[in-house]
Formats: structure tokens, C-alpha cells, sequence
């Protein structure tokens, strides 16, 4: 069966989330993406999400370096998510940790899991 993006169930202003996890298992992040973020994503296997900041596409890494290379496209059972397994180069947070999960609250408090990488 091919897969059309229409198919999946996007949000009122035209989104879906997308999980960015890694091959080994480790959540990364997430974001936006459209449906054509998901065609450019499926065809150059370069993630490329929608920032509803500047109304723009944005290919991960692009001016970073810290790219995501696509390695499978998993659609969720309502179809209203998607989850992308990458390899990742490089942290994937702008904060420059490796997950943008890196704050933990345990017995109410916050607790950093993670500082920055240094490059």
C-alpha cells in the first residue's frame, strides 16, 4: 500500500507532531511537521519539520551541523502523530544537550539529567 501523506490527521493549523528518536532508543525531541515536511522528509531523508516561528521549513542541522538522518518513518495508530528514527549527529537540542528531555521533576522538584555539550 503507498503511503500518502494526506492520509494523516493534521491538526487546524495544518500540523502534526513529530517524535524525533534516536536509533537507540533515546527521545530527542519534537516538533511540527506539514504534510509537505513529510514528503521532503520521506524523499531526501533529511528530517525537515515546519517552525511555526518564522513559517518556514527547516531541515535539522542545517545551519547547526547537528543533522538528523532519516532511518524509518512510523505513523501512530490514530494517525495524528508520527515518530522519526534518526541517526543523530551531534545534539539535537538548541540548549546543545543531546535531548531536548533533559529536565526530570522528581518529588516536585526539577532535576537536569543532562548539561551541554561542549563543541
Amino acid at each position: 500500500m503507498t503511503f500518502d501523506p494526506a492520509s494523516l490527521v493534521y491538526n487546524e493549523n495544518g500540523l502534526i507532531p513529530a517524535i524525533a528518536q534516536s536509533e537507540d532508543g533515546d527521545v530527542l525531541m519534537m516538533a511540527w511537521m506539514n504534510a509537505e515536511a513529510v514528503r521532503k522528509t520521506l524523499e531526501t531523508h533529511k528530517v525537515t519539520y515546519w517552525s511555526r516561528s518564522r513559517q518556514a521549513f527547516w531541515i535539522k542541522g542545517e545551519t547547526s551541523g547537528h543533522t538528523q538522518a532519516l532511518v524509518d518513518f512510523r505513523v501512530d495508530c490514530d494517525r495524528d502523530c508520527v515518530l522519526v528514527i534518526v541517526r543523530q549527529e551531534g545534539p539535537a537540542c538548541h540548549t546543545n544537550r543531546r535531548s531536548c528531555f533533559f529536565t526530570s521533576v522528581q518529588d516536585g522538584l526539577e532535576v537536569e539529567l543532562m548539561a551541554p555539550e561542549d563543541h
